[in-house]
């Protein structure tokens, strides 16, 4: 007979090894057992009796191969996957007047997605009441509520702390500067809530769906009214010591420019952010123009709107090939609105990175964000954030298999 200590090491042993199967699955997709066995260093017989058991309570599901439906092993060619029914993950992503939400199974599939406005002008609390508005309504959109939700990662602008949750903002007034975030949604939703800044979130989504897959160093780079980055390093995100990193708009570019609101002189986003490209094309387009009528004008062939985007692109450019010097990415995504002006911007970034980066930073793959690198991509990388914890956060841990042990009987 096993002693209770012997008895708990065994249940601690098979938690273990059925977390290190989730784990699998939730990193690298449905996956059949004997390949389980090899990757997790577990026996087949073990893995067999885990697996069936987590089947048994509705976390996984069989399913065929569909990439070929060989035999593995001399063993039919089923896979196992999260259960469409193992619960939803959801992510949010907020920017000056939008937000946006899209709900997930945890293979990663849409369940649904909605977006509404917000006013530029809204103090935090009406975001997060906005927020959760729209994340029930996604909710009642895809035939369920937040019982069905095992965690939410919610994307903000500014600098936000890893440890704490708290958001500093770059301007001290942005919405959310110096609120804990984490702990606010966290109380409204009732559910494990995770906070990234939201350009990062577009950087976790483009390495996982988007232009940078198998990507290991990324340097992602968001262009629309601000002028943001992320880092991928080694297939790590990068935050900084206290969540600052990639703040480009504010690196000064002419330290006798004008003074920006974040206190210093010529940064980026006074050149190169949407209201520099507006101000610059007001007696062309007009005092009303939106960065929405520029991209069409640029697109129609307007050559002053055409010239301005490109000489944004040439100082964004020139600034990266300062950053490729330093950090030597493998690729670049650009993404954001006015990234969408494709090659009338893009091409003018990859001509002064080639003309100013050292080799061999100069022959990296600069390309436009495949997820178009707003709030949406944003959603999809808060989704992606919350599903990278599920098997590291004991309370969605918790709630998956209290779920599917609810769902299942």
């Amino acid at each position: 007979m096993n002693s209770p200590r012997t008895g708990g090491s065994l249940r601690d042993l098979r938690q273990s090894n059925a977390i290190r199967v989730l784990d699998l699955i939730a990193n690298q997709g449905p996956m059949h057992r004997a390949e389980m066995a090899r990757r997790a260093n577990i026996s087949r017989t073990t893995i067999t009796t885990i697996t069936r058991d987590l089947v048994e309570r509705g976390v996984l599901a069989e399913q065929p191969d569909r990439a070929n439906g060989k035999e593995i092993d001399g063993r039919a060619g089923e896979q196992l996957a999260f259960s469409p029914k193992a619960g939803w993950i959801a992510g949010i992503s907020q920017i000056l007047d939008r937000i946006c939400v899209r709900i997930t199974d945890l293979m990663g599939q849409e369940v649904s997605s909605t977006d509404g406005p917000v006013g530029a002008t809204d103090g935090w609390r009406v975001r997060a009441e906005a927020a959760v508005d729209l994340l029930d309504s996604a909710l009642r959109k895809g035939g369920g509520d937040r019982g069905d939700l095992l965690g939410v990662g919610i994307g903000l602008p500014g600098q936000i702390n890893p440890v704490d949750g708290i958001v500093h903002g770059a301007l001290a007034d942005q919405p959310w500067n110096g609120i804990n975030a984490r702990a606010e949604m966290n109380r409204r939703l009732g559910i494990p809530v995770f906070i990234e800044n939201n350009v990062r979130l577009e950087t976790i989504a483009e390495a996982k769906w988007g232009a940078a897959q198998g990507i290991q160093d990324l340097m992602y780079v968001n262009m629309s009214s601000g002028i943001a980055a992320g880092f991928l390093f080694g297939s790590e995100l990068f935050r900084g010591a206290l969540g600052g990193a990639g703040e480009l708009g504010h690196v000064s570019i002419d330290v006798n420019g004008p003074a920006c609101r974040c206190g210093n002189r010529g940064c980026l986003v006074l050149f190169a952010g949407a209201p520099a490209i507006l101000r610059r094309l007001e007696a062309t387009l007009g005092p009303s123009a939106t960065m929405s009528e520029v991209l069409a004008a640029s697109a129609s062939g307007d050559r002053a709107s055409q010239n301005v985007l490109a000489e944004a692109g040439s100082m964004v450019g020139r600034l990266l090939a300062s950053m490729c010097n330093l950090l030597n990415p493998q690729r670049i995504v650009v993404g954001g609105q006015t990234s969408l002006a494709g090659p009338v911007i893009l091409d003018p970034i990859r001509d002064n990175i080639t003309r100013f980066a050292l080799t061999p930073s100069a022959s990296l793959d600069v390309v436009a964000s495949a997820l178009g690198g707003g709030p949406e991509a944003g959603a999809a990388g808060g989704a992606a954030l919350a599903l990278s914890k599920l098997t590291t956060s004991p309370q969605m841990l918790s709630r998956l298999l209290d779920y599917t042990r609810a769902t299942a009987s």
